[in-house]
């Protein structure tokens, strides 16, 4: 039997005043929408593909590639969102964490949203892809009430750094952790109640020049 081809996940389906539009830059131009099962492999691959090019070696490589490879499992379970190129190209991914009973939680507090296992495929960094994913992430926790999105991402990666503080996170100390031994996250916050994009910076209107 063929599978639906739509989010595995009921909760990855479109609140009111949630919107993924296309998005255009001068360098890119694609789409944000839950991902479809045939699109899962891809994702994994290219999700692992860029955790490796990051400079920092990671203890635990082997381990962490196969649940960074297993995007079915967290399509089915959370809300993964995907990039996807003019012509279907699997660009990028996220995965939005609902609350903490959500399964991917990272000891999210109650009212608070999260951000998992973004990646944008080495080919096309630097293109806005991130940016509008995060975001993407941003409109749901917003329409879904929360009024933190929390995040985690490890000292050594800067342009992720980067991304986050300029789009208004702030460095949280009091939540970094270290899932296991070798493996030190630091946190990030964005207060949602009462907050607003910059004009222009929905996740509809993307400047790569600030990504």
């Amino acid at each position: 039997m063929t599978r639906p081809n739509r989010a595995f996940s009921a909760s990855c389906e479109p609140g009111p005043g949630v919107t993924l539009p296309g998005v255009s830059t001068s360098q890119s131009a694609f789409l944000i929408r839950p991902i479809r099962p045939e699109e899962c492999v891809r994702l994994g691959e290219l999700t692992v593909a860029a955790y490796h090019s990051l400079p920092a070696v990671m203890p635990h490589q082997r381990e962490y590639d196969e649940r960074l490879r297993d995007v079915a499992h967290r399509a089915g379970t959370s809300c993964a969102l995907v990039a996807v190129g003019p012509a279907g190209e699997v660009l990028g991914g996220v995965t939005y964490v609902s609350g903490p009973d959500d399964p991917y939680s990272e000891e999210l507090s109650e009212g608070e949203a999260g951000i998992r296992m973004l990646a944008v495929d080495p080919a096309y960094q630097g293109r806005g892809i991130g940016r509008g994913l995060t975001q993407a992430c941003l409109e749901r926790a917003r329409a879904d009430g929360r009024r933190r999105l929390v995040l985690h991402t490890g000292d050594g990666m800067p342009a992720a750094k980067h991304l986050y503080e300029s789009l208004g996170f702030e460095r949280k100390p009091s939540i970094d952790f270290s899932p296991v031994p070798g493996i030190d996250l630091i946190g990030y916050a964005l207060d949602l109640v009462g907050s607003a994009d910059e004009p222009g910076d929905g996740p509809g209107l993307v400047d790569p020049q600030r990504s």
